[in-house]
């Protein structure tokens, strides 16, 4: 019978990652939140967004936004000090600090003007970070192939550099369209994040590891103040830079296929956007959501805010675990 050792000293530092960044979070939130309310960091009232999502969320429009810089912020200073490693940390600290500031740039924009940076430009500024990680994944670090779980690795040479543009933007995309709900985006990063941290864990990357775990003590630390009601939003400022830097993590760990997995619920309510714009432009105007994306739909036929959250993170850990357990059973861990 095979004995599994685990890295006693890399498993503390992990832990310890997790209740520093936690704890530095929570201790720095009230001035944080000081300065949003302050200066008045929401939303324009008339633009919120579709008549029934503002119908629906009625009241929260003198909520802030951007309070992913509590997360992003925290996670940042924390590896930078602690865990910087120019072959595990540098990327996914990169990903954060440039997405991040692209998301801050769109919300302060949204915030005077009520109309935020216009699609196509954020798209352009997104397709050039990811472009500039994929070309120093493929032409500095050599990575070429994508492992199959179960299969092995498989090579696809330059096609590399298109998956990793293309993970980057719909990894970022999809947990921008997910954060609409008081502690949803959240909590799904939260499990996320913690799934990969363990996948890195069991193939020796110990760096990486304690960057998930880093990200995961943030979120939990922005979760206590998020719920309902939330004190402050996640904004883009949060969920571009901790969705792209999700993507970032899962090409660094060789585990792109598990990532629609791990979190698909991301994928459904981007899944839930694309078929309801398809089906307005192809039948006349004909929706199949009542509103979009799919959280919304759920509030609209009645459900709270709260229980489309708690069901939806219940599904968030379910499928974590499912990709947790296919990740590490097709690498041969168990």
């Amino acid at each position: 019978m095979e004995i599994i050792t685990i890295n006693t000293a890399a498993l503390i530092k992990v832990f310890g990652l997790a209740a520093i960044s936690f704890l530095l979070a929570f201790i720095w939130t009230p001035i944080l939140t000081n300065i949003l309310y302050k200066y008045k960091v929401w939303k324009k009232t008339k633009k919120i967004g579709a008549p029934i999502m503002s119908r629906l969320h009625r009241g929260k429009e003198n909520t802030p936004t951007m309070g992913g810089l509590l997360v992003w912020l925290t996670v940042f200073v924390v590896t930078m000090v602690l865990n910087l490693s120019r072959s595990q940390t540098y990327l996914p600290v990169f990903a954060l600090a440039t997405t991040g500031v692209l998301g801050a740039l769109d919300d302060l924009i949204n915030i005077k003007t009520g109309g935020g940076m216009k699609a196509r430009y954020k798209l352009i500024w997104l397709i050039a970070i990811a472009a500039l990680g994929a070309w120093w994944f493929y032409s500095k670090l050599e990575f070429s192939s994508i492992h199959i779980p179960a299969v092995g690795d498989f090579e696809i040479g330059w096609w590399y550099v298109p998956l990793f543009v293309l993970v980057i933007i719909s990894a970022a995309n999809s947990v921008n369209i997910t954060d609409g709900l008081d502690g949803l985006a959240g909590g799904l990063l939260a499990m996320a994040y913690l799934a990969f941290g363990v996948i890195a864990f069991a193939g020796g990357q110990f760096g990486i590891a304690g960057f998930c775990a880093t990200v995961a003590g943030a979120l939990l630390a922005f979760l206590w103040f998020n719920i309902p009601p939330a004190r402050f939003f996640m904004g883009d400022t949060g969920s571009l830079a901790l969705g792209a830097t999700l993507g970032v993590i899962a090409m660094l760990t060789n585990s792109v296929l598990v990532l629609p997995v791990i979190g698909f619920v991301f994928v459904m309510e981007t899944l839930s956007v694309i078929i309801q714009r398809c089906s307005k432009g192809l039948r006349g105007g004909k929706k199949i959501f009542i509103s979009t994306p799919i959280h919304h739909h759920f509030e609209a036929l009645g459900w709270p805010e709260t229980k489309v959250t708690m069901r939806f993170w219940i599904i968030g850990a379910v499928v974590a675990v499912v990709g947790l357990v296919i990740g590490l059973i097709g690498r041969g861990v168990f």
